[in-house]
């Protein structure tokens, strides 16, 4: 879940300021994995399901939550192998470049970024995720052969190291 933080009102329109409060909290934890999260909620905050979907669909009208999302601990599922493909597509291609590596199965997220030239001529990005540096290679050669891509300068750029991930905060330390 993606929760963009901004400076919050913690009254809420309606209903009980601190269950809000606590609802903010809980949701900056993540859905809980039920068959019915909302329900979950509701329970540990006291208040009906029908409420907490309501102030989630509030909140996100008001722009404090902007979008739900998924945060994939990759590793914990052995995907040890993370590497940074970047690429330095002449900009009139880099498009067709993009669009095309973004659907291969083997690309996990590609985008593109401004270079920033003399020392990074890289403008377009892709994620390739593995078991083991091997088969990330593997991909890649095998992306680069079906695309026709070997003219294109390109570095491998593996992670050494996992940061945390998380979603937004949004309530204040010690409000909750």
């Amino acid at each position: 879940m993606t929760l963009t933080p901004i400076a919050l009102d913690t009254r809420p329109a309606s209903g009980n300021p601190d269950a809000h409060r606590h609802l903010r909290a809980l949701l900056e934890q993540g859905l809980p994995l039920t068959p019915r999260p909302w329900r979950t909620l509701a329970e540990q905050v006291g208040m009906a399901e029908e409420g907490v979907m309501a102030c989630v669909r509030r909140w996100q009208a008001e722009g404090l939550i902007k979008r739900l999302g998924l945060v994939v601990r990759h590793r914990r599922l052995g995907i040890q192998a993370n590497a940074m493909v970047v690429w330095d597509v002449p900009d009139e291609g880099v498009a067709l470049v993009g669009r095309r590596l973004a659907r291969e199965t083997a690309v996990t997220l590609c985008y593109r970024r401004p270079r920033r030239l003399p020392d990074w001529p890289y403008n377009l990005f892709c994620m390739i995720h593995g078991t083991r540096r091997e088969r990330v290679l593997a991909d890649l050669a095998a992306i680069v052969e079906r695309l026709g891509l070997d003219d294109l300068e390109h570095r491998v750029l593996f992670s050494t190291h996992a940061y945390r991930q998380c979603g937004g905060r949004y309530v204040r330390e010690g409000a909750a």
